[in-house]
């Protein structure tokens, strides 16, 4: 029962929204304001620079804390270790305590990686700085992140790993939490974060 309970504290630390928390603080309702998105991105926008920051922070945070405690108890390559990772980034998209409204997924499936397949992490999240600094677009950097992040766990750990079933939902997830980003892109009409 221990990797189910795992997975299940994962989606809900993955749950709160530290954009929409931080913004309320000031009188905000992030959902309504920038792009409507309660990510790193749109803290940054509306609140600041250092906010986005603390909030990009925050969102690798409840991804990387879970993902540890299941490699602690149950092994990198449990299977319920590559759904506690899952669930945390599933959690920040669909929050329950936040009416399902979530954000995109980017920061929180790197935090998962970084801990999990440090190698892809650590690849995912240098990809996503050098995109969104080279593009000045954090959705080029977050689906250019998530799909190294995928790519470097497959060639690490091979098809068979649960982890590398993970990287790919979490690449899945990215990928569709950003659909509307990257029709704007191929119209090119994606405005520079």
């Amino acid at each position: 029962m221990l990797g189910p309970a795992l997975t299940a504290s994962a989606y809900l630390l993955g749950s709160i929204s530290s954009a929409l928390i931080l913004a309320e603080r000031r009188g905000i309702d992030l959902r309504e304001a920038g792009s409507g998105n309660p990510g790193a991105t749109n803290a940054e926008r509306v609140l600041g620079k250092r906010a986005g920051r603390i909030v990009l922070a925050a969102d690798a945070a409840k991804g990387a804390l879970p993902a540890l405690v299941a490699r602690a108890a149950l092994g990198p390559d449990h299977p319920w270790t590559a759904a506690t990772g899952l669930a945390a980034a599933l959690g920040h998209c669909f929050p329950i305590w936040h009416g399902f409204r979530g954000g995109k997924g980017a920061a929180t499936a790197a935090g998962v990686l970084l801990v999990l397949v440090p190698p892809a992490g650590i690849a995912a999240a240098g990809t996503f700085f050098a995109l969104k600094k080279l593009t000045k677009r954090a959705s080029v950097g977050s689906v250019g992140g998530a799909l190294v992040g995928a790519g470097v766990t497959l060639a690490l750990l091979g098809p068979a790993s649960p982890r590398s079933w993970m990287a790919g939902a979490l690449l899945a997830l990215v990928l569709v939490r950003h659909a509307d980003n990257l029709r704007r892109l191929a119209r090119g009409e994606e405005p520079p974060s």
